[in-house]
């Protein structure tokens, strides 16, 4: 059997680059989730799923709810990452939202992704620039954390992606591996 996987949903690069240093990192495979089938994972002890949140939605979570039974024998680990920085209500509101509490009892971890408007498909640039829209008329008023971030990027290129997001993961594998090895 094969130590892990560290499996991938990216639109705009930043869960595949945070997937390919958490692989790097913990000595796992590292691969697409349009290029893995469920069965694929009886294989792996340990399974990581990268993404990233948009519009309070995670890009693996249709993935994860429909076949979470088949790989919950498995050692299972959440990572996803959004253009704003962690705000810890923000955060269990999207896990609540998007996962059934036994998902939402795995570890999870965050991360700040990239924001660039012209590399986004015309739906998210357009629903970008609406909330930009709205979120400017709160002018006096005081903003979220996810409304700062949104109004300080703007119409910039920002790449958030750091490493420290994914050492807390890293040190989580390597205990599992380690209780492994007992």
């Amino acid at each position: 059997m094969k130590k892990g996987v560290v499996v991938y949903k990216s639109k705009y690069g930043s869960s595949k680059w945070y997937a390919e240093k958490i692989a790097y990192k913990c000595n796992l495979e590292c691969k697409d989730l349009k290029q893995i089938k469920i069965d694929n994972f009886k294989n792996y002890e340990i399974i990581i799923f990268c993404g990233a949140v948009y519009a309070s939605g995670v890009s693996y979570k249709k993935f994860l709810n429909k076949n979470f039974d088949k790989i919950k024998d498995k050692k299972i680990i959440l990572f996803f990452n959004g253009a704003s920085p962690y705000d810890e209500a923000t955060f269990n509101n999207v896990v609540k939202s998007n996962f059934s509490s036994e998902i939402a009892s795995l570890p999870i971890f965050y991360g700040r992704g990239m924001w660039d408007l012209e590399k986004m498909s015309f739906t998210h640039r357009v629903l970008s620039k609406m909330l930009i829209k709205m979120v400017a008329k709160k002018e006096g008023k005081e903003l979220q954390p996810w409304e700062q971030a949104l109004m300080e990027a703007k119409d910039k290129s920002i790449n958030w992606t750091d490493e420290k997001y994914i050492e807390p993961l890293v040190d989580c594998v390597l205990k599992l591996d380690k209780k492994q090895g007992e």
